[in-house]
């Protein structure tokens, strides 16, 4: 069994709904959910002129290769509505890998780790809640020391403690 971390975000329709289906879709397609942290709001990130973020980390026990889950992921995606047309613009929905085990995957359509989660405070606040102690493999250093040092300055506010 393999251990996959994913941040979700919507800030397009009712989020908290959006962000609610890509959790139970991950699990009837990709494997048992078995952690999921609180939702979180952010503003924006790379683009600010567009509606506030909801944000969440979920632990996923899965039995699919890194290539099918992100086939996966990109069906959820399109089933929930999502288009791709601006990078870091308005979305109904993302989600991304952030770890699969500790594999580093390189390539044009995958990378593991996500290249760019140690400089987000929208990823790493949930995902510290529910994989504080998760060591990233190529800056071996735990998810915790990473937002302790992560330089975002973007506001992270908890939006709903209630798991979905």
């Amino acid at each position: 069994m393999n251990t996959v971390l994913f941040s979700l975000g919507s800030n397009l329709g009712s989020r908290l709904d959006v962000l609610s289906q890509a959790t139970l879709l991950i699990g009837q397609h990709i494997g048992d959910v078995v952690k999921k942290s609180s939702v979180y709001e952010t503003s924006a990130w790379g683009i600010n002129d567009q509606p506030d973020f909801l944000n969440m980390a979920i632990e996923v026990n899965s039995k699919l290769s890194p290539l099918e889950i992100l086939e996966q992921v990109n069906a959820i995606e399109k089933q929930l509505g999502r288009v791709r047309f601006e990078k870091w613009g308005m979305r109904k929905i993302d989600i991304d890998i952030l770890f699969y085990n500790d594999m580093v995957i390189e390539t044009l359509e995958l990378n593991i780790p996500h290249p760019h989660l140690q400089e987000r405070k929208f990823v790493l606040i949930p995902l510290n809640e529910i994989a504080g102690d998760y060591v990233h493999p190529l800056l071996n250093e735990s998810v915790c020391k990473l937002l302790d040092q992560c330089k975002d300055e973007l506001g992270v506010k908890l939006c709903k403690t209630e798991v979905i």
